[in-house]
């Protein structure tokens, strides 16, 4: 479906009751319209990235000189704006003789508005019909869900594709979410689902939660929004959810809480962050042994040491994680070759449990005793002591990459899905590295 005109735009109701007079560029009115803003002269082009229609009250014109005002068209045009169309009769009593003849000159379509009108009624109709037809080619052209405008959405976000907040709201609108004032975005990834009632029946757990979801090729994909009122760990809450909604076998990923006014750019962190810690969870073994049943919830801060020791690719990262393994761990390496021991994955549950012989144990299934005599062999072998607090980085880094490293040596396509069913519970974060029971 063709993208939407300015010959269109200026036929919506809002736009027709200022009175438009087209001054300059006729022959641009078939130009396509990616979006509509409404800006002031003093920031001028610098936010454009081309087809958007600029709307302005005139003020910056009025005591601007004619170089100024001619510059402030040229870079309007070097932009691609699509168009722009300034208020007069307030601020600006008349449109000025050289802006018009700057417009002209480079065929850029000038309108003069000659009633006032809130341009926030101009920009929500325009917007709105905007995305309706499917404009910025996205979801049209290159998306493979077509007219699914969540699906486009969330794909963009996750992407980090060119986006501005007006347009990220508008779609999210249209699209149904709503998230009020105050409230914290949490994204989630789903793993092994073959529809998002998972991520449903969570945010009816959650309860005053509202969220955007779709369905992609190999996992679901959601935004949760949690009211601003709701107390608590909002990551804790929405793991919790997962953990009781969805079913065994699945492998659930959260993302961080960003506030619903930080920016898209937050909105789409949290949502890459999700995806990244699935893709980790379901080619890394899990740091401590898993509950025999249920799914894997896990979430992005539980998985932070791996995704900072894996950024750019686990791939890109594999010799130098080996380096920084044989370096801290290499004579407990040597030891589990010629002897049958779990000496490093005891280190690295020991080390994310707060040095806690009694968490460590529990978590191992082995007596307290039986720990410590590991807890020697390793300071031993290594020659130093564990609880040293220069060492508890470097060793926790270490350990976990040794596992990332031996993750990726064994993972297979189609081992990818049994991985995450080996391990079914809910991950959180490690306890702070100091202390001991």
């Amino acid at each position: 479906m063709p993208a939407l005109t300015l010959r269109e735009v200026l036929a919506l109701d809002p736009v027709r009751a200022t009175e438009p007079e087209l001054l300059a560029g006729a022959g641009g009115l078939d130009r396509p319209v990616r979006w509509v803003h409404s800006s002031e002269v003093y920031e001028g082009a610098n936010f454009l990235d081309g087809g958007e229609l600029l709307l302005t009250n005139g003020f910056g014109l009025t005591d601007a000189d004619e170089e100024v005002r001619r510059r402030y068209v040229r870079e309007l045009a070097a932009r691609g704006a699509a168009g722009l169309a300034v208020e007069v009769g307030r601020s600006l009593p008349a449109m000025p003789a050289e802006v018009v003849d700057e417009a002209r000159r480079l065929e850029l379509p000038l309108l003069a508005m000659h009633r006032v009108v809130p341009f926030v009624r101009i920009t929500e109709a325009a917007n709105r019909a905007i995305v309706a037809r499917g404009l910025s080619g996205r979801s049209v052209v290159v998306r493979p869900w077509g007219d699914d405008h969540t699906a486009a959405l969330l794909a963009d976000l996750a992407d980090r594709a060119a986006l501005n907040q007006p347009e990220v709201e508008a779609r999210a609108a249209l699209a149904g979410f709503h998230p009020g004032p105050g409230a914290r975005l949490i994204g989630v990834s789903v793993h092994g689902a073959r529809d998002a009632g998972v991520v449903d029946r969570a945010v009816r757990v959650l309860g005053g939660a509202s969220v955007l979801r779709a369905v992609f090729p190999g996992d679901v994909l959601g935004l949760v929004a949690l009211p601003g009122t709701r107390s608590g760990d909002p990551i804790r809450g929405v793991q919790d959810a997962f953990g009781s909604a969805a079913e065994p076998g699945l492998t659930v990923a959260v993302g961080h809480a960003v506030a619903v006014g930080s920016g898209w750019l937050r909105w789409s962190d949290t949502l890459r962050a999700a995806r990244t810690t699935l893709e980790l969870a379901l080619t890394v073994p899990a740091a401590e042994p898993g509950a025999p049943e249920g799914p894997l919830v896990t979430s992005s801060r539980a998985l932070a040491l791996e995704r900072e020791l894996t950024r750019g690719g686990i791939d890109a990262n594999q010799d130098r994680l080996a380096r920084l393994v044989q370096h801290a761990l290499g004579p407990l390496l040597e030891w589990e070759a010629a002897h049958a021991s779990d000496l490093v994955r005891t280190l690295e549950v020991h080390l994310r449990n707060g040095c806690s012989p009694t968490r460590t144990a529990a978590l191992l299934h082995i007596g307290r005793q039986s720990l410590y005599q590991r807890l020697e062999r390793i300071e031993s072998l290594l020659g130093l002591e564990i609880g040293d607090p220069d060492l508890l980085g470097e060793l926790l880094a270490a350990a976990c990459a040794h596992r990332v490293v031996r993750g990726r040596a064994g993972a297979a396509p189609s081992g990818l899905v049994a991985l995450a069913r080996r391990q079914p519970h809910i991950q959180h974060s490690p306890a702070p590295l100091k202390g001991s029971a």
